[in-house]
């Protein structure tokens, strides 16, 4: 399989590339580049930053007052509430990188919408009809957007349910309906009987989140001081595309990890059998977490998030020992995960 997309210079393909790619594209919007938060979170609902608004919830809420009208990020998050499908399915991971722009007051659906759809086909040159979008299934202004702006074909815009295309980041605070852009690895099969969660043909990459209302304790929404943009892109699932890998473990953002655990281990990672693959790629994902979550003063404990890094540090020495290591192994491999 290629490594990199046809007509489309190396350099962005790789992981820091794609960053790179991201944030300049934004800057060049006008959008002012921001550090990436900790991953220990000032909002006291979560125990970790598990989204790239996270640092943001104040602004959204009227809380705080933004320090720029538009702001583009690369922030670093943990989730681990599918942690038994790391390693089990291409894009499952608890660390990852979530590239945004962000618009307080500033801009909404229409300009969102327009600069998704420049950067994926223009700056990643990913072709059009590879490309699928889905929104809430009572947004007609973001289909016809996607239509009449932008020239989606409608058969290839997907109404979705609230499930899917309506997004908060916790059960209560900021949250609005979204649109996701997907990749369709094979536009061949047609448009008849889509299924966006088909992840054998599919991979969402993009979510523009309309972030309008506030959510209560009881659901109630009630509309923000702004409409505000908050996006995400996965840096993983956009190297995947870019790096033409059958999964995100496979790519230049992880894969040099579990190389290091595969040498460790003494054995080949495409000539193990999917049990050994899961393995390391446990490993891969998870030390990439603990990596992340030691920089940010984050220390192994029984309680709150300290207990998650224990959790985590735990599986890699148990997956480390299903692969015949013994002994220490943990370090070494984090040297090359710090390395990235």
């Amino acid at each position: 399989m290629s490594t990199s997309k046809p007509g489309l210079e190396k350099s962005v393909t790789t992981g820091a590339g794609i960053r790179q790619a991201f944030l300049k594209f934004y800057e060049d919007k006008g959008h002012a580049i921001l550090p990436s938060a900790s991953l220990v979170p000032e909002d006291p609902t979560v125990l970790l930053t598990i989204a790239g608004m996270l640092p943001f919830k104040p602004i959204f809420l009227g809380q705080r007052k933004a320090p720029v009208p538009r702001a583009t990020t690369s922030q670093k998050c943990i989730r681990t509430n599918d942690i038994e499908n790391v390693g089990r399915t291409a894009r499952h991971h608890t660390f990852f990188e979530m590239l945004g722009n962000f618009s307080f007051g500033d801009y909404f659906k229409e300009q969102a919408v327009a600069w998704a759809w420049e950067l994926s086909t223009k700056v990643f040159k990913l072709d059009p009809k590879n490309l699928i979008v889905s929104v809430f299934r009572e947004d007609d202004d973001a289909f016809a957007i996607w239509r009449d702006q932008v020239g989606v074909p409608k058969e290839r815009i997907i109404r979705m349910d609230e499930a899917d295309n309506f997004w908060t980041s916790c059960p209560t605070g900021p949250c609005g309906p979204c649109s996701e852009i997907y990749y369709d690895f094979h536009p061949e099969r047609g448009d008849d009987n889509i299924d966006l969660e088909d992840d054998t043909r599919f991979i969402e990459f993009y979510n523009l989140v309309f972030m309008q209302y506030n959510r209560d304790a009881d659901g109630n929404l009630t509309p923000l001081q702004a409409q505000n943009i908050d996006t995400g892109m996965g840096l993983e699932r956009m190297a995947q595309i870019l790096q033409a890998k059958p999964n995100n473990y496979e790519t230049d953002l992880i894969f040099p990890i579990i190389k290091t655990a595969a040498e460790i281990a003494g054995v080949d990672y495409f000539a193990v059998d999917e049990s050994a693959k899961i393995s390391l790629k446990v490993i891969g994902d998870h030390v990439r977490s603990v990596a992340h979550m030691i920089s940010d003063g984050i220390t192994a404990s029984n309680v709150g998030r300290g207990y998650i890094l224990r959790r985590l540090i735990r599986r890699v020495v148990r997956h480390g020992r299903l692969l015949g290591i013994e002994g220490a192994f943990i370090n070494q491999v984090a040297e090359g995960a710090i390395a990235l």
